[in-house]
């Protein structure tokens, strides 16, 4: 049985085109690989990837990872029988395309006293290997878990020098015996790995940054930066697990916090674990299922890649301002597919009996959707400053961004999504996005999954059949395993019944310009707390709509501005569109859409809570 990775790590820790870079990082790999650089890694799942067939098939990964700054893949292996085949394959194509990669090994799989004969053996196998990362002169290695590991019977077993860097846990594991660590926990937690509740203890993602730092007493810190973390496994499979952990603007604010802390390394969790929601790597990279389609299809990650590029070359420049690394105007925006608040309970693949002795499976709505902000998030990365529109459902929202990375969010309202970008009254860059926000129950589950998407808009990104192998399993619905998003389709734009003007910068999180951004500052100490604006939509008579129930009750339903009648057209056309291909279409007339008086009722309810950068609605 799989253990899910977060469950050691967060019990643990509790417990105790090609892109320009800046001089510093233009430099070849092979000539920064010390300890005293900034490397990037990606988390890479070869668990998932047995439909491989040659090392051409991890070529894609490797260019995009390679094009954004990304200096390594961290191949996190188990003991299935294809593993090593795959890996020949991965060493194979990062050396072919002037990559590293580096062995992280899951101890779900392997005994940390037992197998660290057989760690020792692999790494030996691989470390001479061309594509190796070195570090120091030395084979990086690493690892998900595997406190009580005997470093010192791998590093005999290897006969080579090694660089370990294993996810031992303050408190656990032998720190006298690495040569550094990796924190896997990017997410908040109650410390007891499950989410935060409203009034409970807190475990911030800095808290366990500075007990690392702690641990380590100078040795170097691989810290993890990751954007999501929601799963969704019910009785179909044998490790049932239904969580998610704030999100919400995890991925901004973490970056930045790496900004400051200026660590080691980063090691970005992760590029393909498709099943826990935290890739950033394309859902055309091929993959086998689980089941996990079922809140993967249709919703791409990849703008999170993109609003990583210009972090990862403040990073590895030792800045601390972001606002120099954007080359291009862009806008990334995310939000989940339905208000947390929908009924799913009659459908939805968690509402039966299932194995819960990891501790981990709930039924319905997935533990922590309670602090889940019902928003629409949008980061501006901008050249020069601008006004970002945002029509959220019929709503319409101005928000005055700054030059450089910064972060606001509005309200979700039921509807199609629109952003644009304007200038001196002129429009710069304008989309719709192809996701709609409704008040049904996608393929008839709860989908705390992210949908992310870019203006401009990127190519449409699509599962491949066998990334959609297993995602009827367990479905209760009817639904059809097959991607849904057509490019040049985007649903109808509803025209505004509200207006919400910018406040025009004030309490805005911004993404901090230094004028000393290439010094060294030493401190660890985690960023101060910046509220994120939400822009509240004023009342209006001219809609309605009705709000689910909780789970166990019974939901009313919500009625959609319908969408235009040429909807099911199907352009043969896969290009991405430009801002201007895409013609805003005349609303058909309707008389209900998503409620901003009703909305505003019901935040009259709830109690804002702040823990460093992340803001928690709750119920009162």
């Amino acid at each position: 049985m799989r253990v899910p990775r977060s469950v050691l790590s967060a019990l643990l820790l509790a417990a105790g085109p090609v892109l320009s870079l800046p001089t510093h990082a233009n430099r070849t790999l092979s000539t920064r690989q010390s300890s005293s650089d900034r490397l990037v890694f990606a988390h890479f799942m070869i668990g998932i990837v047995s439909d491989r067939h040659s090392a051409s098939d991890y070529d894609d990964d490797m260019r995009r990872a390679k094009a954004i700054g990304i200096d390594a893949f961290a191949l996190n292996i188990g003991t299935d029988d294809y593993t090593e085949t795959q890996l020949n394959y991965a060493y194979d194509s990062a050396a072919n395309n002037d990559m590293k990669v580096f062995i992280s090994f899951d101890f779900n799989w392997y005994h940390p006293t037992s197998d660290a004969g057989r760690v020792g053996q692999l790494v030996n196998q691989y470390g001479s290997k061309a594509s190796q990362l070195k570090v120091d002169g030395k084979v990086f290695v690493s690892s998900f878990a595997g406190d009580g590991l005997d470093v010192d019977a791998v590093r005999s077993s290897a006969g080579m020098d090694l660089f370990v860097a294993p996810n031992f846990h303050p408190g656990q594991g032998d720190f006298s015996k690495v040569d550094a660590a990796f924190n896997w926990m990017g997410w908040p937690s109650d410390g007891n790995n499950k989410a935060p509740k409203p009034g409970g203890p807190v475990v911030s993602v800095q808290d366990g940054d500075n007990a690392y730092i702690s641990a380590l007493g100078g040795k170097p810190y691989m810290a993890a930066v990751s954007p999501w973390f929601f799963t969704h496994f019910g009785a179909e499979v044998p490790y049932s697990k239904n969580w998610v952990f704030p999100g919400d603007t995890l991925w901004y604010d973490r970056w930045n916090q790496i900004l400051d802390l200026k660590p080691n390394f980063v090691e970005i969790v992760t590029w393909n674990d498709y099943g826990e929601s935290h890739y950033i790597g394309p859902l055309s990279s091929p993959h086998t299922d689980d089941g996990g389609s079922k809140w993967v299809n249709d919703m791409p990650h990849g703008g999170w890649l993109d609003m990583a590029i210009p972090y990862i070359k403040a990073y590895k420049a030792g800045s601390n301002d972001v606002s120099q690394f954007v080359d291009e105007d862009k806008i990334i925006y995310w939000y989940r597919r339905t208000p947390k608040d929908v009924n799913c309970d009659s459908t939805d693949t968690t509402m039966g009996s299932a194995d819960n002795s990891t501790g981990n499976y709930f039924m319905g709505r997935p533990d922590g959707f309670d602090i889940m902000s019902d928003s629409v998030f949008v980061v501006p990365l901008l050249k020069e400053a601008g006004t970002v529109v945002v029509n959220s459902g019929g709503v319409e929202y101005t928000h005055d961004a700054a030059a450089g990375a910064s972060v606001f969010s509005v309200d979700m309202n039921v509807g199609t999504q629109a952003f644009a970008l304007k200038r001196g009254g002129q429009e710069v860059l304008s989309d719709t996005s192809l996701m709609p926000i409704t008040s049904e129950c996608p393929c008839g589950i709860y989908n705390f999954n992210a949908y992310v998407g870019t203006v401009p808009a990127s190519p449409i990104d699509s599962l491949q059949p066998d990334g959609l192998s297993g995602f009827s399993k367990g479905l209760k619905a009817s639904c059809d395993a097959q991607p849904t998003l057509v490019t040049g389709q985007a649903p109808q734009t509803q025209a505004p019944t509200s207006t919400v003007g910018s406040d025009s910068a004030p309490g805005t999180t911004q993404a901090p310009a230094s004028s000393t951004e290439d010094s060294e500052p030493s401190s660890t100490e985690a960023p101060s707390s910046t509220d994120i604006p939400t822009l509240t939509p004023v009342p209006t008579d001219t809609c309605s709509t009705t709000v689910g129930s909780d789970n166990g009750g019974n939901a009313p339903e919500t009625t959609q501005a319908p969408v235009s009648s040429t909807e099911d057209s199907q352009p043969s056309s896969t290009e991405a569109p430009s801002s201007t291909d895409i013609p805003t279409p005349t609303p058909i007339p309707t008389d209900t859409c998503s409620s901003p008086a009703k909305r505003s009722e019901e935040k009259a309810k709830r109690t804002l809570v702040h823990w460093g950068r992340f803001r928690v609605e709750y119920e009162i």
